[in-house]
């Protein structure tokens, strides 16, 4: 990519926050109330049934079977319920680890919203063809403040620097901006092009879940992240 590709381009690729979502929870819900409350009528009509049984005409052979078989399934099911409770409870703790050790780093992320700061906003271009590239630049209120076009070669994680003025030299102040790019290769077939931005992980919100890392002011997930710059 040539050193033209240093315009302005933020654009909104904000990934949209996930629902925080406790999976827990979904595991200590009503249905596993309702399981164990099952099983403790199941095992209290069973003994009953044997206290109270004509000693002349005792349960059959095959039912009583039958009912031991749903007791043990009904208590294997209770169980199983409390082993995925601690594997959730230990793949969330993982996940705060891992969360926690990208404060402070420099990550990439898919998104074309990226935050103008001290005249200068970067966005990572993937352009799969030689060809012609076009940048239109949006602020937060959707207004186009400046279009460029460039001559680009192929090749991923190219740079694009804009420096906060339009194309009649208006300097925009700082904040976020959204990048679109367009592009078409030497015979004029049009080009798919991805967008991805740079920031640094100022904070993790661990009461979500996934946990959120704050990009830029954009919240992400985890495994969002293409790659960590340093």
């Amino acid at each position: 990519m040539t050193d033209a590709v240093s315009g302005t381009v933020p654009v909104s690729g904000t990934t949209p926050l996930p629902a925080g979502s406790n999976s827990s929870s979904s595991l200590s819900s009503s249905s596993g109330a309702t399981l164990a409350g099952n099983f403790q009528t199941f095992l209290t009509l069973l003994t009953t049934q044997l206290q109270n049984q004509n000693p002349l005409d005792p349960l059959d052979t095959n039912q009583f079977t039958q009912q031991l078989v749903q007791f043990a399934s009904v208590e294997q099911q209770l169980k199983t319920n409390d082993e995925l409770s601690s594997l959730v409870s230990l793949q969330q703790t993982t996940q705060a680890t891992q969360a926690l050790g990208f404060v402070g780093k420099t990550a990439v992320v898919n998104g074309t919203t990226a935050s103008l700061s001290n005249s200068q906003a970067t966005w990572d271009l993937n352009v799969p063809a030689n060809g012609n590239l076009t940048v239109t630049i949006a602020n937060a209120q959707g207004q186009n403040v400046f279009t460029g076009n460039y001559t680009v070669t192929a090749g991923n994680n190219q740079p694009f620097v804009w420096n906060g003025k339009g194309a009649d030299g208006t300097q925009w102040q700082d904040g976020q901006y959204t990048l679109t790019a367009t592009a078409t290769d030497s015979s004029g077939n049009s080009q798919a092009i991805t967008t991805a931005i740079q920031g640094v992980v100022s904070s993790v919100d661990l009461t979500q879940t996934p946990p959120l890392l704050t990009i830029d002011g954009q919240s992400f997930t985890v495994n969002q992240i293409q790659r960590i710059v340093n």
